[in-house]
């Protein structure tokens, strides 16, 4: 099944506002959408309750008879519950070099992959050559050829799909994703886009690391992939329940390259997760939030549906007070770093899934999506259902 062909959006500034860029455009009535038509996760079968990683992760990360009192605060703190590893617990101690988590994330990447992006498809009615672009995001390995080419030849999709592997958005990347698909669906109405997030961020453990960064990074962070299927729609016609994607705006701050990403060396990826990280989303999450949401007759009492990237409790305790948000209106993230942990840029992914099939928000009813990233950088994405 194909999305039949249809005009090129004319995008219009709404009277009285400044746009604040490419994304900061309200679409006309007769205007076009991004329909998120079907979005699917898939998790690892290797399930963890957070103390039995809690003792793992202090036999690969610490010298042995260390002191593990700190470990197991951060664990505790960390409101992760369980997590999906990409291997069995007893398999990590032997990966000794870059090259071999490579590879394993290689191999369960391409079958995690595999099983998000032909569930989604399934779920939206498509098949693999019904794909006109796959977006391919992941922070946790790299490859060339990438995971989508792989994938491509792997599922059937056509010869002449168009590909864009992202490496280096980080957590990011799951709005990020969804955004550019967005832009690029805009001047392609007629085709259909996939985003795959896959993030294996077990395999990024550093053995023998003490650093807090990288005893942060044990304590939160989980497996697992996610895939959007997406096509564009007249906002007039959008009936359909699904979510729709209504503007987007990125912001990269300056001068904050160093609170978070990887220092990448012999031993692979080495984390930079920085104690301030907090402090700059408290701060500037607010007045650029309202700021964008105002180019769009809306501020936050407007959004109903709240898919926040869950980056930790001391991240998401920040959003919440930086907006002034009612108790609750961050639970579907909680609820995911509970079951999940962090699973980087897959994260939102999951959470809409989880919104989008269990509590659907009412028709006509706002949402919005937001994530961070290196940089340190900030994605928004308006939604409507």
């Amino acid at each position: 099944m194909r999305v039949p062909a249809v005009d090129r959006l004319a995008p219009v500034t709404p009277p009285g506002a400044q746009a604040g860029g490419a994304g900061d455009v309200r679409p006309d009535p007769d205007g076009w959408q991004t329909v998120v038509a079907a979005v699917r996760t898939a998790l690892p079968e290797h399930r963890y309750a957070q103390d039995e990683l809690t003792e793992l992760i202090g036999d690969l990360c610490l010298a042995p008879g260390a002191d593990r009192t700190v470990l197991r605060r951060l664990h505790g703190a960390a409101g992760v519950r369980t997590r999906h590893l990409a291997l069995p617990l007893d398999q990590y101690a032997a990966l000794e070099d870059f090259g071999q988590t490579n590879a394993a994330w290689m191999a369960a990447g391409l079958e995690l992959g595999e099983r998000a992006l032909t569930s989604a498809l399934e779920a939206a009615g498509l098949t693999p050559p019904d794909v006109d672009l796959v977006v391919c995001t992941s922070i946790t390995g790299i490859a060339a050829p990438s995971l989508d080419a792989r994938l491509a030849s792997r599922m059937g999709m056509r010869p002449d799909v168009k590909r864009i592997p992202v490496f280096g958005l980080g957590c990011v990347a799951g709005a990020a994703g969804l955004a550019r698909i967005h832009d690029y669906l805009r001047g392609h109405q007629g085709e259909v886009a996939a985003l795959l997030s896959v993030e294996l961020c077990s395999l990024t453990l550093q053995q023998r690391d003490d650093s807090p960064a990288n005893l942060v990074a044990g304590a939160l962070f989980g497996d697992g992939a996610a895939a959007v299927v997406a096509h564009a729609a007249r906002a007039a016609d959008h009936r359909s329940g699904r979510p729709a994607v209504v503007a987007t705006r990125s912001l990269l701050y300056p001068d904050t390259e160093h609170l978070l990403g990887w220092t990448i060396g012999a031993g692979g990826f080495r984390p930079v997760v920085d104690a301030a990280i907090p402090d700059v989303v408290g701060a500037r999450i607010g007045p650029d939030l309202r700021g964008f949401l105002a180019v769009h007759g809306l501020d936050p009492d407007d959004i109903g549906t709240w898919i926040c990237h869950p980056g930790g409790p001391r991240i998401l305790t920040a959003v919440a007070h930086a907006l002034d948000l009612p108790d609750g209106a961050l639970e579907s993230a909680h609820r995911a770093l509970a079951v999940s942990g962090n699973m980087s840029s897959a994260s939102v992914l999951r959470i809409l899934e989880d919104v989008t099939t269990n509590a659907p928000p009412s028709p006509g009813s706002w949402g919005l999506m937001m994530a961070m990233g290196p940089g340190f950088c900030v994605e928004f994405v308006l939604l409507r259902w």
